[in-house]
């Protein structure tokens, strides 16, 4: 994310439960990727684990960024 989209994060979230939740909800995805990356092997669970936490987390972003986008039109 670049600087403007974190500003804007910042001070959105606070009143715009969508935003913070998909906020919220990214950062833990990137948290539980993180620890399954860090590990030297992986379960083909683990494995499938990681492609959905991808997955959502991507879906995620799209939702996040959108509203973001919405965001920047109205500071535009």
């Amino acid at each position: 994310m670049d600087a403007l989209e974190i500003q804007l994060l910042e001070k959105y979230a606070a009143q715009d439960d969508e935003l913070k939740n998909l906020w919220d909800e990214h950062q833990l995805f990137e948290k539980q990727l993180e620890k399954l990356e860090s590990k030297s092997y992986r379960t083909p669970a683990e494995e499938q684990q990681m492609k959905e936490l991808k997955k959502q987390k991507l879906d995620g972003k799209t939702k996040l960024v959108a509203l973001l986008d919405r965001y920047k039109k109205t500071e535009g």
